[in-house]
């Protein structure tokens, strides 16, 4: 997301800075700083507040594809022009694609209070409460998104505000034009914003703007989602990301503030702007794997908290290797792991070990293997990447390779160990600066389903392996995973999890009972058996950073649910329970 309100008359800017454009350049230097964020479609809003009556005031531009950016800034005409701008990178949260799904929305009214467009970084848990709640009220959405609901929702509440108003200046005896002129000035986003996400369970940080003037940004009351802002008496910007304001504005850190959770920043259509509290704060749950992959590397904290991450790894890794730096070379899989890798080094310098590092893995090109079937697929995912052939010696070193994160082993699998194998390692430990992901999200990324992540899977097996029925029923009370209870207790863990996550899915988050029996380790050891490509020579072992570890690398952003399932509302504890009984029911249809 990114937005400004310029405060000062359009004129002023293009005399000091010599462009109408001073706005949209701005615009366009956020958004493609935040490019990482949004590939598949982008979208841009401008409300200009002095426009005649029978001229546009509000526009919009959108377009699909990884030039979207572009594409909609080359439509930019001197008529867009406006003091309140916004913009938007999308990248699938849902599943869905296309243009129709490409923010910002649009809700069109012939008062200019009532206009509303509206944007945002945000998943809905509790959508169909939501739609259940519209619908109740006789309204019929067009589009059954969280985004589209929120809109018509929002819209709703501004309609109420703006017809409050409406009888207020009646009250004091205004007429005609003098009426819309106070509803104008006069609009409380605040009470909208109150009585729109006093329904939502989700991560957000939702944007908007009104014909009128209005623009706010409002954070969830968990701060699941990150939002900062920057304001002086020229400008006032709000971006996803701290380094995208001090690029663009040449700021320093401090100059850059995080809205808070709960929290509302609100500029009202004459310039002023405050902050105001929507939402009570619940207890924190700021995403970490934020600060671990998705988030800018170059934010100040972010680059230092990643550094943490590779050097808290060094004494597992030393222990994989059995000790034997000498013999070892260093690498890293491009490029969010880049920062971890040189915490991971500086990790063992700092023990006096004079590491060896290369450039091994190389991303060799940008496949959209998507478009492929599954057996051509696979084919083109084992050339995403290429290796530097001669970086180490064959059958005498080990190679150490880190990454962000494993999640579904794919790209493992088909590509990384098999170009890996060709270099003849004597043993490849592959390195997690983050714990395994266990449980998907439901805030804002499209992991939905429990057995896309090969952490699970690998538990899974586990358990299964534990179904032979065994040989007398007299060791049933053995501990999980001997001969004589295997058919018991494994079946049972399975039928217990599955009608507790049926029967009381807003108890707990029951799905963690499956990785209970297993350590870390045992489960580390079936990951590599499934990730494993047939033929292949090298031995391999996983090294995963620790739940400690992570917090104390990251100790301002406790939200760790991809690793723990300790969800921070409960809409995502609902939907990870119901994740697991749509993954039992589909297994017993095959």
């Amino acid at each position: 997301m990114a937005m400004i309100r310029l405060l000062k008359p359009l004129d002023y800017y293009e005399k000091k800075y010599g462009t109408w454009a001073y706005g949209f350049n701005k615009l366009y230097l956020m958004m493609e700083k935040q490019h990482n964020r949004g590939q598949e479609g982008a979208g841009i809003a401008s409300v200009s507040l002095n426009n005649d009556p029978g001229t546009e005031y509000m526009f919009r531009e959108k377009a699909e594809g990884k030039d979207a950016i572009t594409e909609i800034f080359s439509r930019v005409t001197q008529d867009m022009a406006g003091e309140l701008l916004m913009g938007h990178l999308r990248y699938s949260t849902t599943g869905k694609s296309g243009l129709t799904f490409v923010h910002p929305f649009l809700r069109r009214n012939n008062w200019r209070a009532k206009n509303l467009c509206l944007c945002g970084n945000f998943n809905m848990t509790n959508i169909d409460e939501v739609f259940q709640f519209l619908t109740s009220q006789g309204q019929s959405p067009r589009i059954y998104s969280d985004s589209y609901i929120t809109l018509e929702l929002m819209g709703h509440r501004l309609d109420r505000e703006v017809e409050r108003l409406f009888e207020e200046a009646k009250a004091k005896g205004l007429q005609g034009l003098d009426i819309t002129r106070y509803i104008d000035d006069h609009v409380e986003m605040a009470n909208v914003l109150r009585k729109t996400m006093e329904h939502y369970d989700g991560g957000y940080v939702m944007c908007g703007l009104t014909g009128s003037g209005e623009m706010f940004s409002v954070r969830d009351p968990w701060g699941i989602r990150p939002a900062f802002y920057y304001r002086d008496d020229e400008i006032i910007a709000l971006a996803s990301e701290r380094p995208v304001l001090q690029t663009t504005f040449d700021l320093q850190c401090e100059d850059v503030h995080e809205l808070k959770p709960g929290e509302a920043l609100i500029v009202r259509r004459n310039g002023e702007s405050h902050l105001e509290q929507i939402m009570p704060a619940q207890k924190l749950g700021a995403c970490c794997f934020e600060r671990i992959y998705f988030s800018r590397g170059s934010d100040r904290d972010i680059y230092q908290e990643r550094k943490r991450l590779g050097e808290q790894l060094t004494p597992a890794i030393l222990k994989a290797i059995d000790g034997d730096v000498e013999n070892t070379v260093f690498s890293y899989i491009p490029n969010t792991a880049e920062v971890a890798f040189y915490g991971m080094t500086d990790g063992f310098r700092q023990q006096d070990y004079n590491v060896r590092t290369e450039k091994v893995v190389w991303k060799d090109i940008k496949m959209r293997t998507f478009i492929a079937n599954n057996s051509e697929r696979n084919d083109l995912a084992a050339h995403v990447y290429d290796i530097s052939y001669g970086s180490l010696r064959p059958y005498e070193d080990n190679l150490v390779i880190i990454d962000d994160s494993i999640v579904r082993g794919t790209t493992l699998r088909e590509s990384i160990f098999k170009i890996l194998d060709r270099l003849h390692p004597k043993k490849i430990v592959m390195v997690s600066s983050s714990p395994q992901i266990r449980y998907p999200d439901y805030y804002g990324i499209d992991m939905p389903r429990l057995e896309e992540f090969c952490a699970f899977r690998a538990t899974m097996a586990l358990i299964e392996e534990n179904l032979t029925p065994g040989p007398s029923p007299k060791g049933e009370g053995e501990a999980f995973g001997s001969k004589g209870s295997r058919y018991s207790q494994g079946q049972q863990l399975i039928n217990e999890v599955y009608r507790l996550c049926k029967e009381h899915p807003l108890e707990a988050n029951h799905v963690r009972r499956i990785y209970e029996p297993f350590t870390v380790n045992e489960i580390n050891q079936k990951i590599v058996e499934m990730l494993r490509p047939k033929d292949m020579q090298s031995p391999i072992e996983l090294v995963f950073q620790s739940i400690e570890g992570l917090h104390k690398a990251c100790p301002n952003h406790p939200g760790d649910w991809y690793f723990t399932g300790h969800y921070p509302t409960p809409g995502g504890t609902r939907l990870v329970n119901q994740a697991f009984v749509n993954y039992i029911d589909s297994k017993q249809k095959q």
